[in-house]
């Protein structure tokens, strides 16, 4: 992208073609992120809530109104949809992925390094300070990916004590990053 296009408004942006709204999901996708780890979401789940966020956006942004309100808000809007729609299902909808084709969200190392970066940094030295039971949960869920039912061979545990695991690790780092206790 050229200079001009760089500080294209989001609005233009919306009513262009696939490469500006290229532009578009680059400007927003860290505010879309941080929206869903905020609403509590952990960094795997706050990644594909945040692209099921932006594919809704790529299909519907024709019908983006400038009259009633910015780009930003309007992106909002979209993914508290998206959470209150998970959350009512216990999992993330992906029907709009799907039919635009775009492929699932995969956590790289870099994707990674994203998430701690938007915490400041401190994620993983909260990481360390957990229970050590919660610590190698959370490391073997979100770090490396593995799967509850791994993960539970792995902690010798059923897969919803890992799960439940995780869960408490997680929400005990949000506390911690987010400064309550």
């Amino acid at each position: 992208m050229d200079a001009v296009a760089g500080r294209a408004r989001d609005a233009d942006l919306l009513a262009g073609d696939a490469e500006a709204f290229g532009v578009f999901y680059e400007r927003h996708e860290e505010f879309v992120f941080s929206l869903f780890v905020r609403w509590g979401a952990g960094g795997e789940l706050a990644a594909d809530l945040a692209a099921e966020t932006f594919a809704r956006a790529l299909a519907g942004r024709r019908s983006f109104d400038r009259a009633r309100g910015e780009p930003r808000g309007w992106l909002c809007g979209i993914a508290r949809h998206v959470l209150s729609e998970s959350r009512a299902r216990g999992r993330v909808q992906d029907r709009v992925r799907r039919q635009l084709g775009c492929e699932r969200l995969v956590l790289d190392d870099a994707a990674i390094a994203r998430i701690d970066a938007l915490s400041g940094g401190e994620a993983l030295a909260a990481l360390e300070d957990l229970p050590a039971d919660q610590r190698r949960a959370v490391s073997g869920r979100i770090l490396a990916e593995t799967g509850y039912e791994d993960l539970a061979l792995a902690l010798r545990c059923s897969p919803g004590v890992a799960r439940q695991r995780v869960s408490r690790g997680l929400r005990a780092l949000r506390q911690r990053l987010e400064g309550t206790s």
